[in-house]
């Protein structure tokens, strides 16, 4: 498909705990304000909150919400993106979602697990980096602590479209937002971010500034409040600058252990 400008939503809100149902009914309305998106995106673990009960709360690729998810994508006509606790035999993933109004699926399993909370403990990691292809975009799904680690990260010239989807709490907002900006710099690419507000089970509080960052690292932040916000992604400013700029040409070249 020819490379075109993208559509996307963002549906920043404070997820019920451990309440899939609730979630799922509030994720429904809240989608219908996102019209005329080809790509609509959730936080983190959007259907329970960032949760390490995952002997209750996972649900395999067959279950309630990966079925939501294809149905939300058929009625918006747009990719339908966040995570959720998935169970494969005995192990459990952190895994982004990306499904599409075809019914086709792809995943991304989180990377770097969250070891001061836990998330070590009840999740296994995930082993591959993952390039996602749509409407003419090459899109590297990521998710919140993975922001961390700018090696994971790389843009080795593959993606244009950087995407974190996180449940990153207040007591270090300013990480998120300076992090966000220096990988959209220095990965010469679009950065979509997707964080959830309010406070969740473990009486830790959110701030949201989910954000659109542009290549040159001029950033749109959302703010506390639960909205839906939509945006423009030029695919031509993106190669313009990197034909102008093109910094991607002297990075430094290097394997990834698994």
């Amino acid at each position: 498909m020819k490379n075109s400008n993208l559509n996307i939503s963002i549906i920043q809100f404070s997820p019920e705990w451990e309440n899939r149902d609730a979630n799922l009914e509030r994720c429904d309305r809240l989608i219908g304000q996102a019209q005329n998106s080809s790509v609509i995106l959730l936080p983190e673990m959007f259907s329970t909150g960032f949760s390490m009960n995952v002997e209750v709360l996972a649900e395999r690729m067959d279950g309630i919400t990966v079925e939501w998810m294809k149905s939300a994508a058929v009625r918006m006509n747009s990719v339908i993106s966040g995570s959720l606790i998935i169970r494969e035999g005995m192990k459990f993933f952190n895994r982004l979602l990306w499904v599409t109004p075809d019914g086709n699926i792809q995943w991304y399993d989180k990377r770097h697990l969250f070891t001061m909370g836990e998330e070590h403990l009840h999740f296994s990691p995930g082993k591959e980096r993952v390039t996602l292809e749509w409407q003419g975009w090459k899109i590297r799904p990521l998710i919140c602590y993975d922001l961390r680690f700018p090696v994971w990260s790389r843009n080795h010239d593959d993606y244009d479209l950087l995407i974190y989807l996180a449940n990153w709490p207040s007591a270090r907002h300013h990480v998120w937002k300076n992090l966000l900006v220096s990988r959209a710099i220095e990965n010469q690419c679009w950065c979509v971010a997707v964080n959830r507000t309010g406070s969740d089970g473990m009486n830790l509080d959110y701030l949201g500034d989910s954000a659109v960052i542009d290549p040159r690292g001029n950033a749109q932040w959302l703010g506390d409040s639960q909205i839906v916000s939509s945006f423009t992604l030029s695919y031509q400013d993106l190669v313009k600058f990197r034909e102008k700029f093109p910094v991607l040409l002297d990075r430094d070249n290097f394997l990834i252990d698994s």
